[in-house]
Order: C-alpha cells, then structure tokens, then sequence
C-alpha cells in the first residue's frame, strides 16, 4: 500500500498539542510512520515536499522532516501529466502547493492522500482523483 503525507502531516508532531484533535492526528502520524519504518506501507516522496521543507523556518523540523525522504520507495519529480492534474485541481480550488502535493501522490499512484487539512480533504474528495483523508481515517482503513 502506498501512501503520500503532505507537509502538515509531516509538521503535525511540532504542532502545539493543547488540542485532543492534534493529538490525535500526532499519535495517528505516528502510527502510519511505524508502519512506514517496518515496510508495512510504502511512502511516497516529491519534489513539493523538499521545497516546503527547504524553506520551513524551523531547523529542527526542517532536519527531521527531511529523514523520511531516505524512506521513501519513490520520490516524484515534476512532470507535464503531474502539472496537468494540478491545474485540474486548481480548478476545484486547491491552492497551487496543495494541488502539486496531491498531484504528486496521484503521480506516485498512491492509494491515499493523506492530510490534516479540512479544506483540502473537501476539495480532493470532490475531484474523485485519488482517495483522500485524515490520518485517523486512515488508521481506521489500516485495522481492517
């Protein structure tokens, strides 16, 4: 099974943690990160994600975020279908960034989009091109 974490998920462990939600999708990324380490699920990688990364303020988050691409099973460069398919996206009202991340997973052939991002989750499941959702959906797929 692949997956594609967007940069909030990747961010979502430095996140203040007052909030059961953040918590929670802590504990769920860190799960799914379990999993990833222990070659249970294959992780998918892109060049949006290191230009996010890259200019994340943050050194520690910036370092440690930057680990998992030695994890990765793929690491998806741009290319004209991937640009395409991030248009379509746009169109659905994804920001330009969002949609290169989702387009990247569509790219990487993942099974699931996963993000932390309400308005996003919204915009992909509407576009019906990959299977989207929160991490603590996912978790959910996974026990099955």
């Amino acid at each position: 099974m692949r997956v594609y974490l967007d940069n909030c998920i990747f961010n979502r462990p430095f996140d203040d943690q007052g909030s059961i939600r953040i918590r929670l999708e802590t504990e769920a990324k860190l799960f799914i990160q379990d999993k990833i380490r222990n070659d249970k699920i294959e992780l998918i990688w892109s060049y949006i994600l290191e230009f996010e990364n890259f200019h994340n303020p943050h050194d520690e988050r910036r370092s440690t975020i930057i680990k998992w691409k030695n994890l990765a099973s793929l690491d998806i460069s741009e290319s004209p279908e991937l640009l395409a398919n991030a248009r379509a996206l746009a169109d659905f009202g994804a920001k330009a960034k969002d949609a290169l991340h989702v387009a990247a997973a569509i790219e990487g052939k993942a099974n699931f989009f996963l993000t932390t991002d309400d308005k996003l989750l919204s915009i992909v499941k509407k576009s019906q091109m990959i299977q989207a959702m929160n991490p603590l959906d996912y978790i959910m797929v996974l026990e099955k």
